[in-house]
């Protein structure tokens, strides 16, 4: 399937509707409806390539621009896709005057051409779209100075605040006294319901995505969710350079959830999201019942945002899990599945249960659906959280890539069965190669962060193991300073973790070799600095 070279317009109107849970998305009480407006469904089919020849996709409305679903050997080649009118909203502080004399203060701002908005009688600005304005704002301000993508409170503060209009695209805020804007500085806003996704990537045996630009994705971006071999090549998620867009993401640019075989995303691009460029995981189902006599296990999703996913197949490999230590301690296969509601459902293995399970605090991990990954020569920037996020039990190479100003921990290994609960133990992680520059501006996180959320500490029982870090360069003002917690900040933070080997990186242009410089140990907590 191939496109002309040109502009194709996708209304929602047109579109195909499809009832769809999706990972990491929206609670029952954030967007009832799981309904996605999918743009250009691609279904069933097998060998399929669609080459774009530089064609540009323009969707209208909130829509799920693209979605694979049920799948094989699927190519997305040489596309252009971007939104009309983007779900986050861009506008600069061009003014301000402190008032005084009798005369109120006001801040002046230049919406972005491609951010609309109306203002009432009463002079209530809202930020508007193709039948849709933002509800739940979440705002990140862009310091037009370092770069840096930082967490804001600009739009509170505007939004509460009379407005009017004083030229095409030029607000004047009547802005409380102690409000002081810095002059330049960019104010991105979003929603934060994800009813949407960029592209859905659902149940698919290899799908590769090469030489595409994706301007900018509603809610989550592209997940991947249940799918084998995943190739993500050349894949530009930023704004378009002539748009002079900074945002290109409501949230995650690429989000892997159950993926197995082999994740790859290799030589692309990242800039302006205001969640993780990368996320791979799994998702834990909590244990809240279980009958040994017939070897049934009830399992429920517990994060408000995941669930309904088909998390479990006959014939998985899955572990138990305890919460507190994040230990692995009981394996089998799934001999059946039954969901009983959208939170919960039974699964039946074929052994018998242990006799340790610890009900309503112990999880199952689905270790089938879990995949080796490769991210090697891609870019990093403006993000306020952080690069790369990664828990599998497979092999995973971190190499060849640069990270500029990530806001938290550019790298992080964390492994939850508490919070988010997104997969546990990782057991092969090389991070080499890479060059961090300027990270963690918004935490005290360390460049890379190795922090799982077991809440007993043992060091006969770590969570992690085997994570090299070798011959990376690290850069930025905030190492060697001391952060409120009284430790030197280091290059890798590192929890509950053997194996760990540090070797051969250079900071600040100083050289560093295995293990060199201070350790600091705090209930088996490590903390390494060159």
């Amino acid at each position: 399937m191939t496109f002309e070279p040109g502009r194709y317009d996708f209304w929602p109107e047109d579109a195909v509707r499809r009832d769809i849970f999706i990972s990491n998305t929206s609670s029952e009480v954030e967007c009832p409806s799981k309904e996605k407006v999918i743009g250009v469904l691609i279904e069933g089919q097998n060998g399929l390539t669609v080459d774009g020849h530089g064609a540009t996709l323009v969707f209208h409305g909130k829509q799920t621009m693209i979605a694979i679903i049920g799948s094989e050997n699927v190519t997305l080649k040489n596309l252009h896709i971007d939104c009309e009118r983007p779900g986050g909203s861009e506008l600069t502080y061009i003014g301000f005057n402190p008032g005084g004399e009798g005369r109120p203060p006001y801040t002046d701002v230049r919406f972005h051409k491609d951010s609309w908005y109306s203002i009432d009688d009463d002079g209530v600005l809202e930020l508007v779209g193709e039948g849709w304005k933002t509800e739940y704002p979440h705002c990140i301000e862009l310091n037009a100075t370092n770069g840096h993508f930082v967490y804001s409170k600009g739009w509170e503060v505007l939004h509460s605040s009379k407005a009017v209009e004083i030229g095409p695209g030029l607000v004047r805020f009547e802005t409380p006294e102690g409000f002081v804007p810095t002059i330049g500085n960019t104010l991105t806003v979003r929603d934060r319901i994800r009813d949407q996704v960029g592209i859905l990537n659902m149940e698919n045996n290899g799908v590769n995505f090469e030489d595409c630009n994706i301007h900018y994705m509603h809610g989550l971006g592209i997940v991947s969710q249940f799918s084998k071999d995943v190739t993500m090549r050349r894949v530009y998620c930023t704004p378009r350079e002539e748009s002079g867009r900074v945002l290109a993401s409501s949230a995650d640019f690429m989000h892997f959830s159950g993926c197995r075989g082999h994740v790859r995303v290799l030589d692309c691009r990242f800039s302006g999201a205001h969640d993780d460029p990368i996320n791979v995981h799994g998702t834990n189902l909590r244990i809240v019942a279980a009958d040994p006599s017939s070897r049934l296990l009830k399992l429920r999703f517990m994060h408000h945002q995941t669930y309904g996913l088909s998390a479990f197949h006959s014939g998985d490999k899955v572990a138990l899990v305890h919460a507190e230590t994040l230990q692995r301690y009981s394996y089998a296969r799934v001999k059946s599945v039954r969901r009983l509601s959208d939170r919960e459902v039974e699964i039946t293995l074929n052994r018998y249960l242990p006799k340790d399970i610890i009900l309503d605090s112990d999880v199952v991990e689905n270790m089938t659906w879990t995949p080796r990954v490769e991210i090697r020569g891609n870019h990093f920037t403006r993000t306020s959280t952080r690069g790369v996020l990664l828990t599998t039990p497979r092999k995973s190479v971190i190499a060849d890539n640069t990270f500029l100003k990530t806001g938290m921990a550019a790298v992080l290994v964390a492994g939850d069965a508490r919070d988010w609960f997104e997969s546990g133990p990782v057991r092969n992680v090389h991070i080499k190669g890479n060059r961090f520059i300027d990270c963690c501006y918004n935490s005290h996180q360390s460049p890379i962060t190795i922090d799982p959320s077991n809440t007993v500490l043992d060091k006969k029982m770590p969570v992690h193991g085997k994570i090299c870090v070798c011959g990376n360069i690290f850069e930025g003002e905030m190492l060697g300073k001391t952060t409120e917690n009284g430790f030197s900040e280091a290059i890798v933070y590192a929890k509950s973790t053997r194996r760990l080997i540090v070797s051969g990186n250079i900071t600040n242009g100083v050289n560093g070799g295995q293990r060199k410089g201070r350790w600091e140990h705090k209930n088996n907590t490590h903390i390494i600095s060159q």
